[in-house]
């Protein structure tokens, strides 16, 4: 094979290529741009392993395996399902995996100051959406009552956290402290149920030295349960209600155990969900194979959104060595629908977005989001300046990794030049959240001070 360089004008691209049968074009000045066809990078490290825990959101890596693109890009990758978020979090910083599908705040965390200490990076966000918080058969027949009815008998959603208020009371009243359970305490389903509860006066607890919980003053008590343990948990009495990614509120309906209240679609619409991280160490060590598996997962984001794909996509989840759940469960979300209590399947084409609204491109502002709740809820102690946020946010998320890539794959064809956005990397500023707060990721300690319950920063 040929070694050349391949300048790709659009990123200002210039990374060591190897030409694989390619044929180049007559040149008519010393600099004019080699044309050659068939081109891949040169892969420094193509033997690959990359964790998931069991969620639909995973489905990138899947695709991107079953679908060929990973070998498209001469990468040979294996996926393992891990336990809970903690190990996959210890398995990538110590390198025993290369990388993984993981919570938009474990990277964030683990270079903000809370939890364990790395450098994580991620070039690729896996999803838009995909949670819900469900509760248990009794309580949501204690919630029902104070919610209010469309003209054909069915709960108007969006459901806040109001109708919850007078079933929290009651158990109060009875001595009982009201208990539910979210993935991780940087998961974004720690903050959206936060969220949830918070917007309705509801205090979530904060987080202290001396109270890693996040209980100090609370109202409810949140506590951690792995994704797939949650239907049981909830089961036996253990919690009462839950934030969790699918297919494990489905799970609950179909076993008759809990109803799904809301999605955080409605909590905060097209929100950013789990991303793929590796350590900045491996990009830096590995350059070529970090465009390349980047390459391949965009192709994965876009085949999953493409219209006819979910149904293959469903089996392909259903798996054991995947999600492992069954078809019909995994299909209630992931083909356009999303039922609430039994029987109640309402359209929801956005439930889960994996390509479509930039979904894939690691915005600086949705890291920003996350710092704000840790900052918020007490994770991180101390104030911080805007500049900070703003550094941060550029250590963790790398866009730049993510146009190299795309740019590459409008080069070969693969998507149309107008899925790269024209960004400085922050979204506009939106008020598309449950309470109808305003989020602009350059003004973290306003949006921090909007709120009632929470930290306040000068």
């Amino acid at each position: 094979m040929k070694k050349t360089y391949l300048n790709l004008a659009l990123a200002g691209l210039s990374a060591v290529l190897v030409a694989c049968g390619g044929k180049k074009k007559e040149s008519t000045s010393e600099n004019e741009v080699v044309d050659e066809t068939n081109v891949v990078l040169e892969i420094e490290k193509p033997q690959l392993k990359f964790g998931f825990i069991k969620l639909t959101d995973m489905a990138p890596l899947a695709i991107a395996k079953e679908k060929g693109f990973f070998e498209d890009e001469g990468l040979f990758v294996s996926v393992e399902a891990q336990s809970n978020w903690k190990n996959i979090l210890d398995r990538v910083i110590d390198g025993q995996l290369d990388g993984s599908h993981m919570l938009a705040g474990q990277p964030i965390a683990a270079q903000a100051g809370f939890g364990r200490q790395a450098e994580l990076v991620t070039p690729y966000s896996m999803d838009l959406n995909g949670n819900g918080i469900t509760v248990s058969n009794d309580v949501w027949a204690k919630m029902k009552p104070n919610v209010p009815k469309g003209k054909d008998g069915k709960p108007i959603h969006p459901i806040t956290a109001k109708s919850l208020k007078p079933v929290i009371q009651e158990y109060k009243d009875e001595g009982k402290a009201f208990k539910m359970g979210m993935v991780f305490p940087v998961s974004t389903h720690n903050y959206e149920i936060r969220y949830w509860l918070a917007a309705e006066g509801i205090n979530p607890g904060m987080y202290t030295a001396n109270n890693i919980q996040g209980q100090v003053d609370a109202d409810v008590l949140l506590s951690v349960t792995p994704p797939p343990q949650m239907p049981a948990t909830l089961e036996s009495g253990t919690i009462y209600g839950y934030c969790v990614g699918e297919p494990w509120n489905q799970q609950a309906v179909f076993k008759g155990i809990g109803v799904p209240v809301t999605t955080n679609y409605d909590i905060w619409k097209n929100n950013p969900e789990k991303v793929f991280v590796l350590t900045k160490s491996f990009t830096e060590k590995y350059p070529n194979t970090t465009i390349a598996i980047t390459k391949a997962l965009i192709r994965a984001g876009k085949w999953l959104d493409t219209p006819g794909n979910r149904q293959e996509a469903v089996e392909i989840l259903s798996r054991p060595e995947y999600v492992g759940a069954p078809v019909n469960v995994l299909a209630n979300s992931m083909t356009g629908t999303f039922e609430f209590e039994k029987g109640d399947k309402r359209d929801m084409s956005d439930f889960n977005v994996f390509y479509r609204y930039n979904a894939t491109y690691p915005f600086y502002s949705d890291a920003v989001w996350f710092l704000t709740q840790m900052r918020r809820w007490g994770q991180i102690s101390e104030a911080k300046s805007a500049d900070w946020y703003a550094s941060k946010a550029k250590d963790i998320y790398k866009p730049e990794i993510w146009k190299k890539a795309a740019t590459m794959l409008v080069a070969e064809g693969k998507i149309p030049a107008t899925d790269i956005p024209a960004t400085d990397g922050y979204k506009p500023a939106t008020t598309e959240f449950i309470d109808g707060n305003k989020f602009d990721g350059k003004d973290p300690i306003g949006y921090i001070n909007s709120f009632e319950i929470g930290n306040k920063d000068k």
